[in-house]
């Protein structure tokens, strides 16, 4: 290092990214923002213990996907639904335990209602997690789903997940990585200049989450995983018919107030640009 060169952040990026200087520092900077919401978060918490509300408030939080890299937020992979979820209160909520149970967003109403001694509405979909705090069991749920419709544009896309395998499946013949769901950061720029958009993307996919936890390996159309493919897909339509899923009934439009980006464009700024020079030609 020559003399007075500032010494350079090292922070091993995580799967499915390569460890290259861009993703390094892109990395470090996530865990610089997170270090300030684990600071705001610990404010919060020290207000509602020196208010003696600790033992009677459910601290819930959470994250809307996975973080915001290529490969990651926008994919149905675990990188992209392995959201942040953490609890603090009553019932078992204390500790510092790490639950690796199957558990998704739409078990926490249920939760809240056992919680509060509340019956949960008989449309309310998902399970209480509080007998995995307590102790009266290690599951609540067998399988979990996920889903994406819009983010920047149309890509509708369904998942299902157990404790060994994830299936996910495309409702779009549109087969290329979408660019502008892809937040602009230096690991996207990387990946792009090496052909991230020309990649072809399959109608459906299998990965065995024991000996792929990168989901790297696509066993959809390998034989001998045929009948858990199908089991899965059986599993997954057997969840969009129980939700009524839209989906079953044809393309879902968008909300009339979306704005939808363009399949070319590179970063979702480039739809607000043309809308500015669009107003501006006005």
């Amino acid at each position: 290092m020559e003399a007075g060169e500032k010494e350079s952040r090292y922070c091993a990026p995580p799967a499915p990214l390569p460890n290259t200087t861009e993703t390094r520092k892109d990395m470090a900077d996530f865990k610089a923002t997170a270090a300030v919401l684990d600071r705001c978060m610990g404010t919060v918490l020290a207000a509602l213990d020196r208010g003696g509300l600790r033992d009677d408030t459910l601290v819930i939080c959470t994250t809307d996907h996975g973080i915001a890299f290529p490969k990651m937020k926008c994919n149905l992979t675990d990188h992209g639904i392995g959201v942040m979820l953490i609890l603090r209160g009553p019932g078992g909520f204390t500790g510092g335990r790490v639950c690796d149970a199957l558990v998704s967003q739409i078990d926490l109403f249920p939760t809240i209602c056992d919680m509060a001694g509340l019956a949960p509405p008989e449309w309310l979909q998902g399970k209480s997690i509080v007998p995995l705090m307590n102790g009266r069991a290690r599951e609540v749920n067998d399988e979990i789903h996920a889903e994406i419709n819009y983010h920047t544009l149309y890509e509708p896309l369904r998942a299902v997940r157990t404790d060994r395998w994830k299936y996910i499946r495309r409702w779009t013949d549109y087969r290329r990585p979408i660019m502008s769901h892809i937040d602009n950061c230096p690991s996207k720029d990387l990946l792009f200049r090496h052909g991230l958009s020309g990649q072809t993307l399959k109608g459906e996919e299998l990965y065995d989450l024991i000996f792929d936890p990168s989901e790297a390996c696509n066993l959809a159309e390998d034989a001998a995983c045929s009948k858990t493919r199908d089991d899965m897909r059986q599993r997954l339509d057997a969840w969009m018919k129980q939700s009524d899923d839209p989906l079953l009934r044809g393309p879902i439009p968008a909300p009339e107030t979306a704005a939808i980006s363009d399949v070319e464009d590179y970063g979702a700024n480039d739809l607000w640009k043309r809308k500015e020079r669009t107003e501006k030609n006005w």
